[in-house]
């Protein structure tokens, strides 16, 4: 295909997400559901070029970023405490996948017993980015969030360590239980190594740089380099994308300056927008090639084919997370004075959001095309597509009524550690100021203004005023000279710095979420940036 042409269907595929992800929130609709659906129907239109999802795209350009974007996002006290729960969800549910599927395609389907192991792997990791975009959107607690965002960040690895041992078992004939369970620990252990030094010395290099379009770039250049680095180095890339992202988080507002961290948001946001929506986009586009490679049996066994498949993996994580959640609770006392059992309605939500996408496609995708020496793989790439559509768009669909029926929602406001964290950091502000009121280049009477500010603040969230957090006025009205202002700014910095600080101890010692962290950081960068 000539450049022109490429740039032509790549301008086509950027318009269409713009144009559905418009319309999904018009309709109140999962953008990742409406891209996939709206691709499939482009795939279907006559004349339009065919465009292959090539595997090297999803791994080598696509996956990065998102990985490591949305591992920065994640709550680390959160991943933590929920670190169970994910564990058996990223690595017990994925090698059960693995078995499960592998049986259904042997018995019923008639794959040998390496290709349908490799199936098994292909579609034993959920998607990082659609069920939980598609969670968020519907308003789900945030724990059952937080394990579903982990699990996705996680399984990806186990996933491609079971898929690498399918491929070899195929190729050569021979498989050995305990040298993949010794390789996936040599690979995890190396992948999040490598990731927590990249990720610790591209934050050394971004506190000496001080450009904020390079610092950004820089920051993207990172989620790569983690990548491409713990591939090199024979281990996994996906955990060091992961690593890198969470321990990045932790370090980066003490280096990385307001204005940096304002422009990377705007920045990353759309990024990771328009990776995602081409890709799931793509997922739609591959319905002729899916098709090319299984036009010749009878339609109707491939459509038996296709719900076994997936009917297997549904059930297989529908039957894991309830005996998972309740029968540890129940043998052990301590964990469950320590990790209470959630309400039955989150498991089951917990269970239907086990979404398949990209890199599951991928990985069908890039199975060797040789039939001789890996029989079945355009079955597999058929009952991988069939997979990715009846939990993508089938859960996807029916997850909101499922919440809605089950009473499962957020429960909403703000929670009271957020609040108390800002009442917090208003305290150390205030105390700041009042402890430089004394110095002699400090304007006095606008620096009483100052606290005067921070009193109000204090006030409003106490519930007693109303919000005072805008702009500072004068408190006089007059205009005042250059020395002057200079002086109230580097005031108003010192204040703001010092509520900084105390949100990182606090974030530090486990009293304030992530979340709510990066929520009033960015209020604090907004009004560092107006000083």
């Amino acid at each position: 295909m000539e450049i022109r042409h490429v740039v032509e269907v790549v301008v086509l595929m950027v318009a269409a997400v713009v144009a559905l992800a418009t319309l999904a929130r018009r309709l109140a609709l999962p953008y990742p559901i409406l891209l996939t659906l709206g691709g499939l129907l482009l795939g279907l239109v006559p004349g339009l070029p065919q465009v292959v999802l090539a595997p090297d795209l999803v791994f080598l350009l696509v996956l990065p970023p998102l990985l490591y974007a949305a591992a920065w996002d994640t709550s680390w006290r959160d991943f933590w405490s929920a670190r169970r729960a994910i564990g058996l969800l990223a690595l017990g549910l994925v090698a059960a996948t693995v078995a499960s599927v592998a049986l259904a395609a042997h018995l019923l389907v008639g794959l040998a017993w390496a290709p349908a192991l490799a199936l098994g792997a292909i579609v034993s990791p959920t998607d990082a980015i659609a069920a939980t975009a598609i969670a968020e959107r519907l308003h789900a607690p945030r724990r059952l969030i937080t394990v579903l965002e982990g699990e996705s960040l996680v399984n990806d690895a186990s996933g491609l360590v079971a898929y690498r041992f399918a491929i070899a078992a195929t190729l050569t004939g021979s498989f050995s239980l305990a040298a993949a369970a010794g390789q996936f620990v040599l690979l995890s252990l190396g992948g999040i190594a490598v990731g927590v030094v990249v990720g610790r010395l591209s934050l050394r290099l971004l506190a000496r740089l001080d450009d904020g379009p390079s610092e950004v770039l820089a920051g993207m250049v990172t989620a790569y380099a983690a990548y491409f680095l713990a591939e090199r180095a024979g281990v996994s890339g996906v955990l060091a994308c992961v690593a890198g992202g969470l321990s990045g988080s932790r370090i980066a507002p003490r280096v990385v300056r307001p204005s940096t961290r304002l422009q990377a948001y705007a920045v990353w946001d759309t990024l990771e927008f328009l990776l995602n929506g081409l890709v799931f986009i793509l997922l739609g586009f591959q319905v002729r090639e899916v098709w090319s490679e299984i036009s010749r049996a009878p339609l109707s066994t491939l459509l038996l084919h296709g719900a076994a498949i997936s009917a297997t993996v549904i059930a297989t994580r529908m039957l894991w997370v309830f005996p998972t959640t309740y029968l540890p609770r129940l043998v052990s006392a301590r964990l469950r004075a320590r990790d209470p059992a959630p309400p039955w309605p989150h498991v089951v939500v917990a269970g239907w959001a086990g979404m398949r996408g990209a890199v599951s496609l991928a990985l069908a995708l890039a199975l060797p095309r040789d039939g001789r020496t890996f029989p079945g793989r355009g079955l597999i790439v058929y009952l991988t597509f069939c997979v990715i559509l009846a939990t993508l768009v089938g859960q996807g669909l029916t997850l909101g009524p499922l919440m809605r029926w089950l009473g499962v929602v957020s429960e909403g406001g703000e929670p009271r550690e957020e609040l108390e964290a800002r009442r917090a950091a208003t305290r150390a502000g205030m105390a700041r100021i009042e402890a430089l009121l004394g110095e002699s280049w400090v304007p006095r009477e606008r620096g009483e203004h100052l606290r005067g500010h921070y009193q109000d603040r204090l006030s409003a969230l106490d519930g007693r005023a109303a919000h005072a957090d805008g702009e500072i006025a004068d408190a006089d009205g007059r205009d005042p000279g250059a020395e002057e202002a200079r002086a109230f700014r580097r005031l108003r910095l010192e204040g703001i710095r010092e509520e900084r600080r105390e949100l990182i101890r606090l974030r530090n010692e486990g009293a304030l979420d992530d979340d709510a962290f990066q929520r009033i950081e960015r209020d604090l960068d907004l009004a560092e940036e107006r000083a």
